[in-house]
């Protein structure tokens, strides 16, 4: 009976800590890693890692996007942690290595005093000849005793050299393996550097998205459908256009010194926001406003405009409205063309389809008799709109 109770025992252990195992390594943002071994936190960073690509895949409301964010966050954290153990194993493996160069040190120059010692002896012994040794015996086993004793220590001094040169070898080998884990050390450091400036970044994101969209999923849905709607018309004018990239300022500054080309290898394959678009394919609204901004004394490049997050909605690459303040002026929507121009503000125009405000804009700069001279972000500058637009969807200046 007794043994039959020991083994309900046992078993309800077995249940207990497999279904404790099951539990521990779900991925569940929030959960503690205290106590996990090396083992248990890499399984768990696979878990978040499979549970993050698969809402990747069905961010389409802000409940998942949010979801996804967490998760995110939750794996860095796990990666951060998981660095910062190799950190601490790293410097402990450094502080043994360090003890035991010193040990091979001191045993290296032990052994190599006392080799030179022995090999000192060795050479007075080499210059004393058979005759002398014959002479200085006391008779037939004295004469093999000492013959015996000299082939003793020099098998012994050749050991001991054998003794010298390992030590030596393994006292390199040592030291490499140290230099080896000093190297390994700063490229955790660095790679722990880059997680926690990933980390820092992957929250502002998620503030971000829950500020923009004031955590409503109908706001999100709305704003979302804009900006694929907008992005989509961008990319499709920029492939029409055949607009690839160009050297560096190889359309020049413009007859004002302002221009700017989304097209311009120095920025053109820059990621816009917290977003996966580049500047090339989708940058002509941002780099009509750092057009403007440069027109207005502000030294602020496309690229400067796209590494402003807070410029964006979300994740995405389409710019928040209204759109945020350049060189010190605000936005304003709507505007008349001819008197804006008049007042010697430059308008930011949308062209082409207006479904979204326009598939591309560009920057008007002056009046010209019935047209309009402007800089186009893709065409170059100071050109003649009617050249390639015969529409303006919509307007817009800073002042």
């Amino acid at each position: 009976m007794k043994i039959f109770k020991n083994l309900i025992i046992v078993f309800l252990v077995i249940v207990f800590l497999t279904f404790f195992k099951v539990q521990a390594i779900e991925c569940e943002p929030g959960i503690s890693t205290a106590g996990m071994s090396n083992e248990q936190l890499n399984e768990l960073i696979q878990k978040c890692n499979t549970k993050k690509n698969e809402l990747n895949n069905r961010r389409s409301t802000l409940s998942t996007e949010i979801q996804f964010m967490d998760t995110q966050i939750y794996l860095t954290t796990l990666r951060i942690t998981d660095t910062e153990n190799k950190i601490m194993e790293t410097e402990k493996e450094i502080g043994v290595l360090g003890s035991r160069i010193d040990g091979l040190d001191d045993s290296l120059t032990n052994l190599s005093a006392f080799l030179i010692k022995k090999i000192v002896k060795d050479y007075k012994q080499r210059a004393v000849s058979f005759f002398g040794l014959l002479f200085d015996s006391q008779n037939a086993n004295d004469l093999l005793a000492k013959i015996k004793y000299i082939r003793t220590a020099r098998n012994n001094n050749q050991k001991l050299l054998v003794q010298v040169q390992e030590a030596k070898s393994n006292f390199e080998e040592q030291k490499k393996i140290r230099e080896d884990k000093k190297i390994e050390l700063d490229e955790l450091t660095n790679t722990l550097n880059a997680q926690k400036l990933s980390l820092a970044s992957q929250k502002s994101q998620k503030q971000k998205l829950l500020l923009d969209t004031q955590n409503d999923e109908a706001n999100y849905q709305r704003i979302i459908s804009l900006a694929q709607a907008q992005l989509s018309g961008f990319k499709s004018f920029a492939s029409s256009a055949g607009a690839g990239v160009i050297s560096a300022n190889q359309f020049g500054n413009g007859s004002d010194g302002s221009y700017y080309s989304q097209r311009d290898s120095r920025w053109a394959s820059q990621n816009i926001g917290y977003s996966s678009e580049n500047i090339l394919d989708v940058g002509c609204l941002l780099s009509s406003v750092a057009i403007v901004g440069k027109r207005y004394g502000s030294n602020v490049t496309p690229a400067d405009i796209a590494g402003d997050a807070s410029r964006f909605f979300g994740n995405t690459a389409y710019m928040s409205l209204p759109w945020k303040s350049v060189a010190g002026r605000n936005y304003q929507g709507s505007v008349d063309i001819d008197q804006e121009l008049s007042n010697g503000n430059y308008v930011i125009v949308g062209v082409g389809g207006c479904a979204s405000g326009g598939s591309h804009f560009v920057v008007l700069t002056k009046k010209d008799g019935d047209d309009y001279i402007m800089h186009d972000p893709i065409y170059g500058p100071d050109l003649k709109f009617s050249s390639h637009y015969s529409n303006i969807c919509s307007t817009a200046t800073f002042k």
